[in-house]
Protein backbone atom coordinates (compact mmCIF):
# COMPACT_ATOMS: atom_id res chain seq x y z
CA UNK A 1 0.00 0.00 0.00
CA UNK A 2 1.30 3.44 -0.92
CA UNK A 3 1.72 5.81 2.02
CA UNK A 4 2.66 9.46 2.45
CA UNK A 5 6.04 9.73 4.14
CA UNK A 6 7.64 13.18 3.93
CA UNK A 7 11.07 11.96 4.98
CA UNK A 8 11.15 9.18 2.37
CA UNK A 9 9.99 11.58 -0.34
CA UNK A 10 12.69 14.03 0.73
CA UNK A 11 15.30 11.26 0.43
CA UNK A 12 13.99 10.33 -3.03
CA UNK A 13 14.21 13.98 -4.10
CA UNK A 14 17.79 14.12 -2.79
CA UNK A 15 18.68 10.99 -4.79
CA UNK A 16 17.17 12.50 -7.94
CA UNK A 17 19.23 15.66 -7.41
CA UNK A 18 22.31 13.50 -6.80
CA UNK A 19 21.87 11.97 -10.26
CA UNK A 20 21.45 15.46 -11.69
CA UNK A 21 24.72 16.53 -10.09
CA UNK A 22 26.59 13.40 -11.15
CA UNK A 23 25.70 14.14 -14.78
CA UNK A 24 27.47 17.51 -14.45
CA UNK A 25 30.56 16.11 -12.70
CA UNK A 26 31.08 13.07 -14.87
CA UNK A 27 30.46 15.03 -18.08
CA UNK A 28 33.09 17.56 -16.92
CA UNK A 29 35.48 14.68 -16.20
CA UNK A 30 35.13 13.01 -19.60
CA UNK A 31 35.37 16.08 -21.84
CA UNK A 32 38.96 15.30 -22.83
CA UNK A 33 38.05 11.68 -23.62
CA UNK A 34 35.10 12.82 -25.74
CA UNK A 35 37.34 15.32 -27.51
CA UNK A 36 39.85 12.59 -28.35
CA UNK A 37 37.37 9.84 -29.27
CA UNK A 38 35.19 11.99 -31.52
CA UNK A 39 37.75 14.62 -32.63
CA UNK A 40 35.84 17.54 -31.10
CA UNK A 41 37.01 21.14 -30.60
CA UNK A 42 36.35 23.01 -27.35
CA UNK A 43 33.70 25.04 -29.17
CA UNK A 44 31.92 21.79 -30.15
CA UNK A 45 32.26 20.53 -26.57
CA UNK A 46 30.71 23.83 -25.54
CA UNK A 47 27.65 23.14 -27.68
CA UNK A 48 27.33 19.65 -26.20
CA UNK A 49 27.53 21.11 -22.68
CA UNK A 50 25.01 23.76 -23.71
CA UNK A 51 22.39 21.12 -24.47
CA UNK A 52 22.38 19.99 -20.83
CA UNK A 53 21.85 23.54 -19.68
CA UNK A 54 19.27 24.21 -22.42
CA UNK A 55 17.21 21.08 -21.74
CA UNK A 56 17.01 22.14 -18.10
CA UNK A 57 15.13 25.46 -18.60
CA UNK A 58 12.85 23.90 -21.22
CA UNK A 59 11.77 21.34 -18.59
CA UNK A 60 11.46 23.87 -15.78
CA UNK A 61 9.43 26.25 -17.92
CA UNK A 62 6.89 23.61 -18.94
CA UNK A 63 7.10 21.87 -15.57
CA UNK A 64 6.43 25.11 -13.73
CA UNK A 65 3.46 25.94 -15.93
CA UNK A 66 2.01 22.43 -15.59
CA UNK A 67 2.89 21.79 -11.93
CA UNK A 68 -0.57 22.76 -10.68
CA UNK A 69 -2.11 20.34 -13.20
CA UNK A 70 0.34 17.42 -13.09
CA UNK A 71 1.69 17.61 -9.56
CA UNK A 72 5.16 16.77 -8.31
CA UNK A 73 4.98 12.99 -8.78
CA UNK A 74 4.34 13.05 -12.54
CA UNK A 75 7.10 15.60 -13.05
CA UNK A 76 9.59 13.44 -11.17
CA UNK A 77 8.49 10.41 -13.19
CA UNK A 78 9.18 12.41 -16.35
CA UNK A 79 12.64 13.10 -14.92
CA UNK A 80 13.16 9.38 -14.28
CA UNK A 81 12.32 8.45 -17.88
CA UNK A 82 14.49 11.30 -19.19
CA UNK A 83 17.48 10.17 -17.15
CA UNK A 84 17.16 6.55 -18.30
CA UNK A 85 16.78 7.51 -21.97
CA UNK A 86 19.50 10.17 -21.89
CA UNK A 87 22.07 8.00 -20.14
CA UNK A 88 21.49 5.04 -22.47
CA UNK A 89 21.70 7.29 -25.55
CA UNK A 90 24.95 8.80 -24.27
CA UNK A 91 26.50 5.37 -23.72
CA UNK A 92 25.66 4.41 -27.33
CA UNK A 93 26.62 7.80 -28.87
CA UNK A 94 28.74 7.71 -32.03
CA UNK A 95 29.56 11.39 -32.58
CA UNK A 96 28.72 15.06 -32.11
CA UNK A 97 25.01 14.93 -32.98
CA UNK A 98 24.13 11.90 -30.88
CA UNK A 99 25.99 13.44 -27.94
CA UNK A 100 24.03 16.65 -28.52
CA UNK A 101 20.65 14.85 -28.43
CA UNK A 102 21.46 12.59 -25.47
CA UNK A 103 22.82 15.50 -23.44
CA UNK A 104 19.62 17.47 -24.09
CA UNK A 105 17.57 14.53 -22.76
CA UNK A 106 19.66 14.45 -19.58
CA UNK A 107 19.33 18.21 -19.21
CA UNK A 108 15.55 17.95 -19.62
CA UNK A 109 15.44 15.28 -16.90
CA UNK A 110 17.56 17.46 -14.60
CA UNK A 111 15.14 20.35 -15.11
CA UNK A 112 12.15 18.13 -14.36
CA UNK A 113 13.78 17.17 -11.05
CA UNK A 114 14.02 20.84 -10.05
CA UNK A 115 10.51 21.61 -11.31
CA UNK A 116 9.00 18.79 -9.29
CA UNK A 117 11.14 18.69 -6.14
CA UNK A 118 11.65 22.37 -5.23
CA UNK A 119 7.93 23.18 -4.82
CA UNK A 120 7.26 19.78 -3.24
CA UNK A 121 9.84 20.49 -0.52
CA UNK A 122 8.73 24.11 -0.10
CA UNK A 123 5.18 22.82 0.40
CA UNK A 124 6.04 19.95 2.76
CA UNK A 125 8.32 22.13 4.91
CA UNK A 126 6.49 25.45 4.49
CA UNK A 127 7.57 26.75 7.91
CA UNK A 128 11.27 26.28 7.15
CA UNK A 129 11.57 26.70 3.39
CA UNK A 130 15.01 28.26 2.85
CA UNK A 131 16.73 25.93 5.33
CA UNK A 132 15.16 22.78 3.86
CA UNK A 133 15.81 23.90 0.28
CA UNK A 134 19.45 24.39 1.27
CA UNK A 135 19.50 20.87 2.74
CA UNK A 136 17.93 19.48 -0.42
CA UNK A 137 20.53 21.29 -2.50
CA UNK A 138 23.28 19.75 -0.36
CA UNK A 139 22.96 16.88 -2.81
CA UNK A 140 23.91 18.92 -5.84
CA UNK A 141 27.46 19.46 -4.57
CA UNK A 142 27.24 16.09 -2.82
CA UNK A 143 26.46 14.39 -6.12
CA UNK A 144 29.26 16.30 -7.82
CA UNK A 145 31.72 15.02 -5.19
CA UNK A 146 30.56 11.47 -5.88
CA UNK A 147 30.67 11.96 -9.65
CA UNK A 148 34.05 13.68 -9.62
CA UNK A 149 35.68 10.96 -7.53
CA UNK A 150 34.14 8.21 -9.68
CA UNK A 151 35.33 9.94 -12.85
CA UNK A 152 38.87 10.40 -11.52
CA UNK A 153 39.11 6.82 -10.21
CA UNK A 154 37.76 5.28 -13.42
CA UNK A 155 39.95 7.49 -15.62
CA UNK A 156 43.09 6.78 -13.58
CA UNK A 157 42.60 3.00 -13.88
CA UNK A 158 41.74 3.18 -17.56
CA UNK A 159 37.97 2.59 -17.42
CA UNK A 160 36.28 4.31 -20.37
CA UNK A 161 33.75 7.13 -20.30
CA UNK A 162 30.84 4.81 -21.21
CA UNK A 163 31.15 2.98 -17.89
CA UNK A 164 31.32 6.28 -16.04
CA UNK A 165 27.97 7.20 -17.57
CA UNK A 166 26.52 3.75 -16.82
CA UNK A 167 27.23 4.11 -13.08
CA UNK A 168 24.53 6.80 -12.88
CA UNK A 169 21.83 4.29 -13.81
CA UNK A 170 22.06 2.81 -10.28
CA UNK A 171 20.86 5.85 -8.25
CA UNK A 172 18.39 6.63 -11.03
CA UNK A 173 16.67 3.26 -10.60
CA UNK A 174 16.62 3.68 -6.81
CA UNK A 175 14.92 7.10 -6.82
CA UNK A 176 12.47 5.88 -9.46
CA UNK A 177 11.52 2.93 -7.25
CA UNK A 178 10.98 5.17 -4.20
CA UNK A 179 8.86 7.63 -6.17
CA UNK A 180 6.65 4.89 -7.62
CA UNK A 181 6.20 3.29 -4.22
CA UNK A 182 5.02 6.32 -2.24
CA UNK A 183 2.01 8.59 -2.45
CA UNK A 184 2.66 12.33 -2.74
CA UNK A 185 0.85 14.91 -0.58
CA UNK A 186 -1.57 17.48 -1.99
CA UNK A 187 -0.27 21.03 -2.44
CA UNK A 188 -1.64 22.90 0.58
CA UNK A 189 0.97 25.53 1.39
CA UNK A 190 1.97 27.09 -1.94
CA UNK A 191 -0.03 29.21 -4.35
CA UNK A 192 -1.69 26.86 -6.88
CA UNK A 193 -3.45 29.40 -9.10
CA UNK A 194 -1.49 29.46 -12.35
CA UNK A 195 -2.90 32.91 -13.21
CA UNK A 196 -1.64 34.26 -9.88
CA UNK A 197 1.70 32.54 -10.43
CA UNK A 198 2.13 34.17 -13.84
CA UNK A 199 1.22 37.58 -12.43
CA UNK A 200 3.90 37.11 -9.77
CA UNK A 201 6.54 36.57 -12.47
CA UNK A 202 6.10 40.13 -13.68
CA UNK A 203 6.73 41.81 -10.34
CA UNK A 204 9.88 44.01 -10.49
CA UNK A 205 11.49 42.06 -7.65
CA UNK A 206 11.03 38.71 -9.42
CA UNK A 207 12.42 40.04 -12.71
CA UNK A 208 15.42 41.45 -10.87
CA UNK A 209 16.06 38.13 -9.11
CA UNK A 210 15.70 36.20 -12.38
CA UNK A 211 18.36 38.45 -13.93
CA UNK A 212 20.64 37.87 -10.95
CA UNK A 213 20.03 34.12 -11.24
CA UNK A 214 21.56 34.15 -14.72
CA UNK A 215 24.75 35.58 -13.21
CA UNK A 216 24.92 33.40 -10.08
CA UNK A 217 24.37 30.22 -12.12
CA UNK A 218 27.05 31.13 -14.67
CA UNK A 219 29.50 32.07 -11.92
CA UNK A 220 28.98 28.68 -10.25
CA UNK A 221 28.23 26.19 -13.03
CA UNK A 222 30.02 27.87 -15.92
CA UNK A 223 33.24 27.60 -13.93
CA UNK A 224 32.71 24.06 -12.63
CA UNK A 225 31.58 22.55 -15.94
CA UNK A 226 34.86 23.59 -17.59
CA UNK A 227 37.12 22.88 -14.62
CA UNK A 228 38.89 19.95 -16.28
CA UNK A 229 39.75 22.08 -19.31
CA UNK A 230 40.61 25.36 -17.54
CA UNK A 231 42.69 23.87 -14.70
CA UNK A 232 44.12 20.80 -16.45
CA UNK A 233 47.50 22.48 -17.01
CA UNK A 234 47.64 24.40 -13.72
CA UNK A 235 49.62 21.76 -11.83
CA UNK A 236 46.60 20.73 -9.74
CA UNK A 237 44.11 17.87 -10.22
CA UNK A 238 40.89 19.33 -11.69
CA UNK A 239 38.64 16.51 -10.50
CA UNK A 240 40.08 16.60 -6.98
CA UNK A 241 39.49 20.35 -6.99
CA UNK A 242 35.89 19.78 -8.09
CA UNK A 243 35.42 17.21 -5.31
CA UNK A 244 36.88 19.66 -2.78
CA UNK A 245 34.73 22.56 -4.00
CA UNK A 246 31.54 20.60 -3.92
CA UNK A 247 32.40 18.93 -0.61
CA UNK A 248 32.67 22.36 0.97
CA UNK A 249 29.38 23.35 -0.68
CA UNK A 250 27.59 20.27 0.67
CA UNK A 251 28.69 20.91 4.26
CA UNK A 252 27.91 24.63 4.00
CA UNK A 253 24.41 24.03 2.66
CA UNK A 254 23.58 21.45 5.29
CA UNK A 255 24.36 23.95 8.05
CA UNK A 256 22.85 26.92 6.21
CA UNK A 257 20.01 27.57 8.67
CA UNK A 258 21.86 29.65 11.31
CA UNK A 259 23.71 31.66 8.65
CA UNK A 260 20.53 32.49 6.71
CA UNK A 261 18.77 33.58 9.89
CA UNK A 262 21.73 35.70 11.04
CA UNK A 263 22.48 37.52 7.77
CA UNK A 264 19.08 37.09 6.03
CA UNK A 265 18.99 35.83 2.40
CA UNK A 266 20.00 39.12 0.72
CA UNK A 267 22.99 39.50 3.06
CA UNK A 268 24.06 35.92 2.33
CA UNK A 269 23.88 36.62 -1.41
CA UNK A 270 25.98 39.79 -1.13
CA UNK A 271 28.69 38.04 0.90
CA UNK A 272 28.64 35.15 -1.58
CA UNK A 273 29.18 37.48 -4.55
CA UNK A 274 32.18 39.15 -2.91
CA UNK A 275 33.86 35.86 -1.96
CA UNK A 276 33.13 34.28 -5.38
CA UNK A 277 34.77 37.22 -7.15
CA UNK A 278 37.91 36.84 -5.06
CA UNK A 279 38.00 33.08 -5.66
CA UNK A 280 37.58 33.13 -9.45
CA UNK A 281 39.98 36.03 -9.95
CA UNK A 282 42.61 34.38 -7.76
CA UNK A 283 42.30 31.11 -9.71
CA UNK A 284 42.94 33.03 -12.93
CA UNK A 285 46.64 33.41 -12.10
CA UNK A 286 47.29 30.66 -9.52
CA UNK A 287 49.31 27.54 -10.27
CA UNK A 288 50.29 24.42 -8.32
CA UNK A 289 49.18 24.15 -4.71
CA UNK A 290 47.85 27.72 -4.68
CA UNK A 291 45.03 26.60 -6.98
CA UNK A 292 43.54 24.52 -4.15
CA UNK A 293 43.46 27.54 -1.82
CA UNK A 294 41.84 29.74 -4.47
CA UNK A 295 39.33 27.01 -5.29
CA UNK A 296 38.42 26.77 -1.60
CA UNK A 297 37.61 30.50 -1.56
CA UNK A 298 35.51 30.03 -4.70
CA UNK A 299 33.67 27.12 -3.07
CA UNK A 300 32.74 29.18 -0.02
CA UNK A 301 31.48 31.90 -2.32
CA UNK A 302 29.16 29.82 -4.51
CA UNK A 303 27.86 27.55 -1.74
CA UNK A 304 24.66 29.47 -1.01
CA UNK A 305 23.90 31.00 -4.40
CA UNK A 306 21.41 28.53 -5.91
CA UNK A 307 19.28 27.44 -2.92
CA UNK A 308 19.18 30.92 -1.40
CA UNK A 309 17.97 32.41 -4.67
CA UNK A 310 15.17 29.81 -4.81
CA UNK A 311 14.38 30.29 -1.12
CA UNK A 312 14.32 34.08 -1.47
CA UNK A 313 11.66 33.82 -4.16
CA UNK A 314 9.63 31.25 -2.19
CA UNK A 315 9.60 33.49 0.89
CA UNK A 316 9.40 36.99 -0.61
CA UNK A 317 7.37 36.38 -3.79
CA UNK A 318 5.06 33.56 -2.64
CA UNK A 319 2.41 34.42 -5.25
CA UNK A 320 4.77 33.08 -7.94
CA UNK A 321 4.34 29.57 -6.45
CA UNK A 322 5.93 26.52 -8.07
CA UNK A 323 6.16 28.37 -11.38
CA UNK A 324 8.36 31.06 -9.85
CA UNK A 325 10.81 28.54 -8.39
CA UNK A 326 10.93 26.66 -11.69
CA UNK A 327 11.49 29.79 -13.76
CA UNK A 328 14.31 30.87 -11.45
CA UNK A 329 16.12 27.59 -11.98
CA UNK A 330 15.36 27.70 -15.69
CA UNK A 331 16.70 31.25 -16.05
CA UNK A 332 19.96 30.20 -14.45
CA UNK A 333 20.44 27.12 -16.60
CA UNK A 334 19.39 28.89 -19.79
CA UNK A 335 22.06 31.51 -19.18
CA UNK A 336 24.70 28.81 -18.65
CA UNK A 337 23.59 27.10 -21.88
CA UNK A 338 24.13 30.34 -23.77
CA UNK A 339 27.52 31.02 -22.20
CA UNK A 340 28.93 27.49 -22.60
CA UNK A 341 29.86 27.76 -26.29
CA UNK A 342 31.30 31.21 -25.60
CA UNK A 343 33.46 29.84 -22.78
CA UNK A 344 34.66 27.12 -25.16
CA UNK A 345 35.43 29.80 -27.73
CA UNK A 346 37.38 31.82 -25.15
CA UNK A 347 39.53 28.75 -24.50
CA UNK A 348 40.08 28.02 -28.21
CA UNK A 349 41.00 31.63 -29.03
CA UNK A 350 43.29 32.08 -26.02
CA UNK A 351 45.08 28.83 -26.86
CA UNK A 352 45.68 29.89 -30.47
CA UNK A 353 46.96 33.27 -29.36
CA UNK A 354 49.34 31.66 -26.89
CA UNK A 355 50.62 29.15 -29.47
CA UNK A 356 51.30 31.98 -31.89
CA UNK A 357 53.86 33.46 -29.48
CA UNK A 358 55.13 30.25 -27.82
CA UNK A 359 54.82 26.74 -29.32
CA UNK A 360 54.71 25.05 -25.90
CA UNK A 361 51.28 23.29 -25.82
CA UNK A 362 51.28 22.92 -22.01
CA UNK A 363 51.84 26.64 -21.54
CA UNK A 364 49.12 27.38 -24.12
CA UNK A 365 46.62 25.27 -22.15
CA UNK A 366 47.52 27.10 -18.93
CA UNK A 367 47.11 30.51 -20.58
CA UNK A 368 43.79 29.48 -22.16
CA UNK A 369 42.36 28.33 -18.83
CA UNK A 370 43.49 31.45 -17.01
CA UNK A 371 41.99 33.69 -19.69
CA UNK A 372 38.63 31.93 -19.37
CA UNK A 373 38.68 32.36 -15.57
CA UNK A 374 39.54 36.03 -15.88
CA UNK A 375 36.50 36.54 -18.13
CA UNK A 376 34.26 34.53 -15.78
CA UNK A 377 35.16 36.81 -12.84
CA UNK A 378 33.09 39.58 -14.47
CA UNK A 379 29.83 37.82 -13.53
CA UNK A 380 30.22 37.92 -9.73
CA UNK A 381 31.61 41.48 -9.92
CA UNK A 382 28.26 42.59 -11.37
CA UNK A 383 26.48 40.63 -8.64
CA UNK A 384 28.25 42.57 -5.88
CA UNK A 385 26.54 45.77 -7.03
CA UNK A 386 23.22 44.01 -7.64
CA UNK A 387 23.04 42.32 -4.23
CA UNK A 388 24.24 45.44 -2.41
CA UNK A 389 21.22 47.21 -3.90
CA UNK A 390 18.95 44.28 -3.00
CA UNK A 391 20.13 44.33 0.62
CA UNK A 392 19.38 48.04 0.94
CA UNK A 393 15.97 47.57 -0.69
CA UNK A 394 14.99 44.71 1.61
CA UNK A 395 16.05 46.67 4.71
CA UNK A 396 13.96 49.62 3.58
CA UNK A 397 10.97 47.38 2.82
CA UNK A 398 11.25 45.74 6.23
CA UNK A 399 11.40 49.14 7.94
CA UNK A 400 8.28 50.34 6.10
CA UNK A 401 6.43 47.12 6.93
Amino acid sequence: MKTINKNTLFIACCLALTVTAMTFAIRAGILTQLSQDFILTDTELGWINAMAFLGFPVATMFGGLLYNLLGAKKLVMIAFVGHIVGLLLTISADGFWTLLISTFCIGFANGAVEAGCNPLIADMYHKNQTTMLNRFHVWFPGGIVIGALISKLFTDVGIGWQMQIAVMLIPTLIYGFLMFRHQFPESDNIETSTATNIKGLFSPLFLFMAFCMTLTATSELGTQQWIERILGASGASPMLIMAMITGVMAVGRYFAGPLVHRLNPSGVLLASAIITTIGIYAMSFATGGAVYVCALIFAIGVTYFWPTMIGFVAENIPQSGALGMSIMGGAGMFAVSMWNPIIGQWIDEARQTALATNPDPQLAELVAGQAALSNLSIFPIILIAAFAGLTLYMRKRKTIA
